[in-house]
């Protein structure tokens, strides 16, 4: 078995360790800065405030289970681990490969949780030194950020990733749950599964990280957009009138076609990655916290009033939708893209960026084939 130190105890990196445990492993939650609280309260019930569950086993007075540590104890979880998880979320990621990657062995795997995309402009130098040429991408995955970084510093480490549809209570609650874990060596990736694996946790793996990345980043926007019209229609029918599956199915087409055409911008647009991002479009629509913000701008609310309604939610979405929008309107004055292909993505920053109104462009949705 192997002993696995989960570094972000926030929900996701906190749930994977329901898995990692109940796998026969031994399990290593470190808090970030933020998340001194969690640990308190982690220590003294073998729970996490946001579950409704107990840790697998635990520390003593919960004896054979989980290990709980705060911020500062980070190094003294990590030694003799096997592998790392990073469980920080979007905002976490400066931090993470500021004050976690540099101090980790570099022989030591590291398996990412946190899903998210940066957007590269001309001249910046993270993009000279990414690992594809700055010529042909202007979205670059965070495993490919923080390998940039690390190696503006000469440390040379490869990062894997989780992608997938996976909310946090729900594989908390062993609801039956497929993800990818992507990385450049199959070997590594699986040693990772075999410690990972459970009846209810199920993973498939690829070398292909940009295409999971990019994947499971691009749905962030388009679950806000399909989240619109339950908005909608809440306004024109009441906030308890029976939901509208038309108008979702139909946004949810577009978000697909869409994230088509940007997974192939990325080199990436195979039929498993796409797979691998509509089930996150999927899942996010119906049981993230982005479902929320597109109710209310779909209500008539702007981002701002927004934000204040759902005031400490972590929105990551807003974050990727403005940065994939920027590239994408960025490639469209290069030549590169034509923006009329990207209907519902344009108007979703409209929201976000200028504080439109929700005004869905449904026929420029249709087609002639």
């Amino acid at each position: 078995m192997a002993t696995i130190t989960i570094i972000g105890s926030g929900m996701m990196g906190s749930a994977l360790a329901f898995p990692a445990r109940e796998n026969g492993n031994t399990v290593r939650l470190v808090g970030t800065p933020l998340d001194r609280e969690i640990i308190d309260e982690c220590r003294k019930t073998n729970r996490h405030p946001k579950f409704g569950k107990h840790f697998p086993e635990g520390i003593p007075p919960f004896p054979d289970g989980c290990e709980f540590y705060q911020t500062e104890e980070m190094m003294e979880a990590v030694k003799g681990a096997d592998f790392i998880i990073g469980g920080v979320s979007s905002f976490g990621v400066d931090w993470f490969g500021e004050e976690v990657l540099p101090k980790l062995p570099p022989e030591l795997p590291v398996l990412s949780v946190t899903k998210g995309l940066f957007d590269i402009g001309v001249g910046d130098p993270l993009g000279e030194r990414a690992t594809r040429p700055f010529t042909e991408a202007k979205l670059l995955t965070y495993p490919e950020v923080w390998e940039a970084r690390l190696a503006e510093k000469g440390i040379k480490r490869t990062i894997c990733a989780i992608g997938g549809p996976c909310t946090s209570y729900e594989l908390v609650a062993h609801d039956q749950t497929e993800v990818a874990f992507c990385g450049k060596d199959m070997n590594t990736l699986k040693m990772l599964k075999a410690a990972m694996a459970t009846s209810y946790y199920h993973i498939s793996l690829s070398t292909d990280v940009v295409g999971i990345e990019s994947a499971v980043a691009l749905k962030n926007g388009y679950a806000l957009g399909i989240a619109l019209t339950i908005g909608l229609n809440q306004k024109a029918f009441g906030l308890d009138s029976v939901l509208h599956f038309n108008s979702q199915a139909a946004v949810f087409g577009q978000a697909v076609k869409e994230m088509k055409k940007l997974l192939d911008i990325q080199g990436a647009g195979t039929l498993e990655n796409l797979c691998v991002g509509a089930g996150d479009l999927y899942v996010t629509v119906y049981g993230g916290r982005t479902r929320l913000v597109g109710i209310l701008l779909g209500r008539g609310m702007n981002i701002d009033e927004a934000k204040a309604e759902l005031k400490g939610v972590t929105l990551e979405s807003l974050v990727v939708a403005v940065r994939v929008a920027r590239a994408v309107k960025a490639l469209c004055a290069a030549g590169r893209l034509d923006a009329s292909e990207f209907p519902l993505l344009m108007h979703i920053d409209e929201i976000l960026t200028d504080k439109k109104p929700v005004d869905i462009p449904w026929e420029k949705f249709t087609f002639e084939a």
